[in-house]
């Protein structure tokens, strides 16, 4: 089975890294890429468990270095996956969750089209997505005027996505999510050497064909 990476993008509030914890928590095959950013941890939020938190000059170094599958700015702060978390998972066989935005998506598309999966997690409603940001309680009113506002295009985009879920209810966001996961494992392109084995079948049948007519 060739490993595949499954990306996860929401507007802020939507619930994609709880769904991606919770994917982690579940199953075996999936490893979570953790992010770097700019932004200051939140609560109880550790470095190496949430996120990678750099400063900007560090984030900037890492760009120049190249040490990034892709990256975007987003409220202001910045956002990447790192090329070396995205290899150390696939090097266990693993598929990769990227919990990224709507940009970095994107990016990550553009490079591995043959080997990404994308899901849009889509909130039920904008009362609902409204209600999440201000129970935060970690921005102020302009912050959430400012998410909600980025939500806008962020939404605009889920269309481009590969499957859309609806985070009415987490139990079954997370079970459509493992669907997902389960349908894209079936594709033939994803078996390793595909074309050897069905070759090696369609010889057998031949063999069996010959011997029956030999008789």
């Amino acid at each position: 089975m060739k490993p595949f990476l499954l990306v996860l993008s929401a507007p802020s509030g939507g619930g994609k890294t709880t769904i991606a914890r919770e994917l982690g928590e579940r199953r075996k095959d999936i490893g979570f890429s953790i992010s770097a950013t700019t932004r200051a941890p939140r609560g109880r939020e550790m470095d190496g468990v949430e996120y990678y938190f750099l400063s900007p000059e560090e984030f900037k170094a890492k760009i120049d270095a190249g040490e990034f599958l892709e990256w975007a700015e987003y409220g202001g702060k910045r956002y990447g996956t790192l090329h070396s978390e995205v290899e150390r998972l696939l090097d266990q066989g693993k598929h990769v969750v990227l919990d990224i935005e709507v940009q970095g998506a994107h990016a990550v598309r553009e490079r591995l089209a043959d080997r990404v999966v994308t899901v849009f997690i889509l909130p039920p409603s904008a009362a609902v997505l409204r209600e999440r940001l201000a129970g935060r309680e970690t921005e102020d009113p302009a912050g959430v005027k400012l998410r909600l506002e980025t939500a806008v295009g962020e939404i605009a985009e889920a269309g481009s996505y590969d499957y859309v879920v609806i985070n009415d209810d987490r139990e079954r966001a997370v079970s459509q999510v493992e669907t997902i996961i389960e349908g894209e494992m079936l594709k033939s392109r994803r078996r390793d050497n595909f074309e050897g084995e069905i070759a090696g079948f369609v010889a057998e049948l031949g063999e069996f064909i010959r011997d029956m007519e030999e008789r």
